[in-house]
């Protein structure tokens, strides 16, 4: 009765720690300075059920239960889109729920397993000194970012709630720019392991030993030196500031794409993107409007509607940038994208979509933006409007407005932070002329600008969230990021990953604001995931050696 009574009380305590690790990915209900130190704890809770498991594969399980409460709580508003809009019956929604978080939850038990299988020694059978120790919480933060990675990484990836994104204000955002987001995530695991060893081994030791107290120090010495990172300027200056508007329409997602409201979903739009500056602020050199702004395709739309973003260009002075679903005619392949409007865009270039500032969506959504095989049957169960979009290339240029260089990427795409990477990068001018050649290379992104449609998921975490890891990919490009959404949220974000303001979500509404644009690029912008990888795999090994020569220690 007593083993049954612990075995249940265990894996009541882990569900709930898992459901309250999820909390812990964007302000509200808790505060932001909470967000950091939660994660941290819930964390060490599950190394230490991980450590104690009696096998890998217990902890392997135990892993699994921690993670699936995790997702099933941190990404529940999927049954917003699922049955609000897509019509899907509410316990169908909740089935799929399920049956993606335990896939999920898996990433986590393979790292669960990697890491109790290299450290067996943490059970608590034998003492401890400070190397061991270090090499514990090494190993499992070496295990849990490889989990993030592979998850973030597999089958398309799905890195939503990755446990670096928990971090964007605390000290260890600072490694961001070096780093990226999985560096985050290995030194916040590690901190994490390095208090449950300490504690673990104080439990269990029959004298107290100072020394073993090193694997805390020597996670203090890296938060401060993640603090040190954030007084650091990565990059300068680029051009002159540039005046933004985002426009956030707030069109109820169950109406946006019915034929009887595309007129009046256009005219909000447009009445929104003409709003009067206010009395001495400058006009807008640039206007964002959200994904699918446009929610039918280009040709689709009357002359008369094309004259009128153009006329509004003309009398601004502006380059439009909006959402818009682009369909080729020759080849009846479509795109989601984003296009640019000035006043010498012509005409035929706008009903045909072959505008000279084009960006077309490179990473696409699984089940809306293309169907992977074999689900055919679940997109059927859904009254959501979806296809299988042609992919962008990975090599596009930035749009260059007002003496800045803007990198669109469209809703899900800044979530993969190194997909963002080419744009930073200067590029010579196609062709292989001599002039192409000796001219100098086309200068890389100054500014991110992020297109969104959120409303598929109501008023939820989700807005919040993407929010987040929107300010950590300010972070790792020390760029400014722009995002116009349909719903929310709708705002800058600096270099720093602070917010420079935002609009409330689910209003109707335009956001004026200069913009600065930066040049140069962090180590991360340079490199990518590399260091982070070779860091996790260099940690591994000394793991399977040190297992192999020294099986208890």
């Amino acid at each position: 009765m007593a083993a049954w009574y612990l075995k249940w009380r265990l894996t009541l305590s882990l569900l709930l720690t898992g459901a309250v690790h999820a909390l812990s990915f964007a302000p509200d209900p808790l505060p932001a300075w909470v967000l950091s130190p939660l994660e941290l704890v819930t964390m060490a809770w599950l190394a230490h059920c991980v450590w104690r498991a009696p096998t890998a594969l217990m902890a392997a399980r135990r892993a699994w239960l921690f993670a699936l409460a995790h997702f099933v709580v941190g990404v529940y508003w999927l049954t917003i889109s699922m049955h609000t809009y897509g019509l899907m019956p509410l316990p169908l929604a909740c089935l799929a729920l399920a049956a993606l978080s335990a896939f999920l939850a898996l990433f986590v038990s393979l790292a669960a397993w990697l890491a109790r299988t290299l450290t067996p020694y943490m059970q608590g059978r034998v003492a401890q000194t400070p190397v061991s120790l270090i090499t514990a919480a090494a190993l499992w933060a070496a295990a849990w970012a490889l989990g993030e990675w592979l998850r973030g990484t597999l089958f398309t990836g799905f890195p939503w709630l990755n446990s670096g994104y928990a971090h964007v204000d605390s000290w260890f955002a600072g490694w961001a720019p070096v780093l990226g987001v999985y560096g985050v995530t290995f030194i916040a695991a590690f901190t994490a392991a390095a208090l449950t060893a300490l504690i673990q081994t104080a439990q269990h030791a029959r004298t107290h030993q100072p020394k073993n107290a090193l694997v805390v120090l020597i996670a203090l010495v890296v938060a401060c030196a993640g603090w040190g990172l954030k007084q650091h300027s990565w990059t300068t200056d680029s051009g002159q500031l540039l005046a933004v508007r985002l426009v956030q329409g707030n069109v109820e997602q169950d109406i946006k794409f019915t034929p009887n409201h595309i007129q009046q979903t256009i005219a909000i739009h447009l009445r929104l993107a003409a709003t009067p500056t206010q009395t001495g602020a400058p006009s807008p050199e640039l206007v964002l409007l959200p994904e699918t702004a446009l929610a039918v395709f280009q040709h689709q739309l009357s002359l008369a509607v094309w004259n009128a973003w153009r006329a509004l260009a003309t009398e601004q002075n502006s380059t439009l940038m909006m959402g818009a679903a682009l369909f080729d005619r020759t080849t009846g392949t479509y795109t989601n994208s984003v296009i640019g409007i000035d006043r010498t865009t012509p005409l035929e270039a706008l009903t045909s979509g072959h505008t000279a500032l084009r960006y077309d969506k490179q990473h696409l959504v699984p089940f809306g933006e293309f169907v992977p095989w074999g689900f055919r049957w679940f997109v059927d169960l859904l009254s959501i409007p979806m296809g299988d979009f042609n992919r962008g290339s990975t090599q596009q240029r930035p749009f260059a407005v007002g003496g800045q260089h803007i990198a669109p990427n469209i809703c899900y795409e800044d979530v993969f932070g190194e997909e963002l990477l080419p744009a930073l990068m200067p590029a010579p001018l196609s062709g292989t002329s001599a002039l192409a050649r000796a001219t100098a290379p086309q200068p890389g992104a100054t500014i991110l600008a992020n297109f969104s449609n959120l409303g598929w998921f109501g008023d939820s975490w989700a807005l919040r969230q993407h929010w987040q890891m929107a300010r950590m990919r300010a972070l790792e490009t020390s760029r400014p990021m722009l995002r116009a959404t349909n719903t929310g949220m709708t705002g800058v974000i600096d270099p720093q990953g602070r917010t420079l303001a935002s609009l409330p979500p689910h209003r109707a509404a335009v956001l004026d604001i200069s913009v600065q644009g930066q040049r140069g690029l962090t180590p991360y912008s340079s490199v990518g995931n590399l260091p982070v990888l070779l860091l996790t795999g260099f940690v591994l090994l000394i793991g399977f050696y040190r297992r192999n020569k020294h099986p208890t220690q």
